[in-house]
């Protein structure tokens, strides 16, 4: 008999999983980027990594709880993990480019989530 934790746990435990990812790869990203040499031509992709940061972490904290509104949260976590990469492929160093494909899969799943 599957329990209705259960039932949304699997629902989200894919979603959550990448949400998690991609918040830890943009905290590393961040923390790369402070010690590059042209840090200062990087502050709109640090502040986007930053808000990528903080939206998946609430992401996974709506799904994890199965929030009415976990749907709406994970709707704008794909729009902020797309946009944080474009950011980050700006930049040709490997953190920067590791982390935009880990947003890239990040917004691919939140959105196959809110279809779901």
């Amino acid at each position: 008999m599957t329990t209705g934790l259960q039932t949304h746990m699997d629902r989200y435990q894919k979603c959550i999983e990448i949400c998690n990812k991609c918040m830890v790869e943009c905290e590393f990203c961040l923390d790369a980027c402070l010690h590059e040499p042209d840090v200062a031509n990087r502050i709109e992709c640090m502040e986007m990594l930053k808000d990528c940061i903080e939206i998946c972490s609430v992401s996974a904290k709506y799904m994890a709880g199965n929030s009415q509104f976990a749907s709406q949260i994970c709707q704008l976590c794909a729009d902020i993990c797309d946009a944080c990469a474009t950011e980050c492929e700006q930049f040709k160093d490997n953190h920067c480019q590791t982390c935009a494909q880990v947003c890239r899969d990040c917004a691919t799943e939140c959105r196959n989530m809110v279809q779901s």
